[in-house]
């Protein structure tokens, strides 16, 4: 097995309360409505199962699922780290929102990078990882895309 990655770091100023932003990134079902991919999301505390749909990698498709310990400094910041006790999880993620008022709205920025272990040698990890990359930036641009049609921007 092999780990390979993508990272996604991005931002952008919503025209709502850091208050409304957050009850957003903290409630599972519209996690789960807004981002494609994203089948539902088993929430317990600080714990929280993600489980994702089938999706394809070169000549093989993963529907991984994985464990955060979920770190809530409400209303600025979510931070993700993969609980490395589920040895039998193959993907996880470590990273975080972080939400700034400023005048008009909020500031959020994301700093998130996704891990997978696959069955593929090392010499695939150029097209492995531009294909994760691919399909996070569409799961990113989407989730962003509904957050604002949600928000009524």
């Amino acid at each position: 097995m092999t780990r390979f990655s993508a990272r996604n770091v991005s931002d952008a100023v919503l025209r709502a309360t850091p208050e409304e932003v957050w009850a957003i990134l903290t409630d599972p079902e519209l996690l789960v409505r807004f981002t494609p991919n994203l089948k539902r999301i088993d929430a317990d505390g600080d714990v929280w199962t993600w489980h994702l749909t089938r999706i394809p990698v070169l000549s093989s498709a993963i529907e991984p699922s994985f464990t955060e310990l979920m770190e809530f400094d409400r209303p600025r910041r979510i931070t993700f780290k993969h609980d490395e006790t589920r040895t039998e999880e193959k993907a996880g993620v470590v990273g975080e929102y972080f939400l700034e008022p400023v005048t008009g709205g909020t500031h959020v920025s994301i700093d998130l990078e996704i891990w997978v272990e696959l069955p593929f040698p090392r010499v695939a990890r150029p097209a492995v990882e531009r294909v994760m990359s691919g399909v996070v930036a569409g799961m990113g641009f989407r989730f962003g895309q509904n957050v604002r049609r949600y928000l009524g921007e």
